[in-house]
């Protein structure tokens, strides 16, 4: 089988590896976390070691990486660890389940993960680093950006725009042709009926507004700085 390392220990990261053994015959070789969270040895059997100690760990040739964390800090955890990595010369790997529909000519982007039941339409493009839970509509032309997670049965309509670093909460929805921004979150059950412009907004209910709290705020981030 083909190696791998998962970046994290937590529920995503073992589901990741054993999704990434049954369909595509990957094996992981270990699960990685920055030294200062390493708090157990082993998940599913497998060994957890320090993230730092990776490149004399497991040569770039053989190894490939999956990193695993999930919104946390607005996706900037996972982001940072695909960097890293990427500077370190490990290959980064999508997934894309065999039970959801993908058009021919969709784009998807490395370290992405697409689970089951998602249905991804004619011309549409999926950033690098993002995490289409199970059950979404993608629709035709739309595009979402970078490093984004979307979370179950969500609604994305024909040519709108995800910004950078969104969340989009369980059962959400956003109209055609709608710009959404980037830093922004989308709360669970909430409908955008129109584009929105302020960055790192928290916009929530049906139609959709923005309430007064950010989703820096919300993760605990300073906006100055962000990249």
């Amino acid at each position: 089988m083909k190696k791998i390392i998962i970046i994290g220990d937590n529920e995503f990261a073992e589901i990741a590896s054993v999704y990434f053994a049954k369909d595509y015959a990957y094996q992981t070789a270990a699960f990685a976390v920055e030294r200062a969270f390493l708090s157990k040895s082993s998940l599913l059997g497998i060994p957890i070691v320090a993230f730092e100690d990776l490149p004399s760990l497991f040569s770039v040739e053989e190894y490939s990486v999956f990193a695993a964390p999930v919104y946390t800090q607005l996706n900037r955890l996972r982001q940072r660890m695909c960097a890293q990595c990427s500077q370190w010369g490990y290959p980064l790997l999508s997934y894309v389940s065999p039970h959801s529909f993908v058009w021919e000519n969709v784009s998807i982007g490395e370290n992405t993960f697409i689970f089951e039941n998602n249905v991804i339409q004619y011309n549409a493009r999926i950033g690098n680093n993002v995490i289409l839970w199970s059950g979404n509509h993608i629709g035709h032309s739309a595009v979402i950006g970078d490093n984004c997670f979307i979370a179950s049965h969500v609604i994305v309509a024909g040519y709108t725009k995800i910004g950078e670093n969104c969340f989009l909460g369980v059962n959400s929805c956003l109209g055609n042709n709608i710009s959404f921004p980037k830093d922004s979150i989308l709360a669970a059950g909430a409908v955008a009926t129109k584009s929105f412009d302020c960055s790192g907004g928290i916009y929530a209910g049906n139609p959709a507004c923005k309430i007064k709290k950010t989703a820096y705020e919300y993760f605990g981030l300073n906006p100055l700085g962000m990249k």
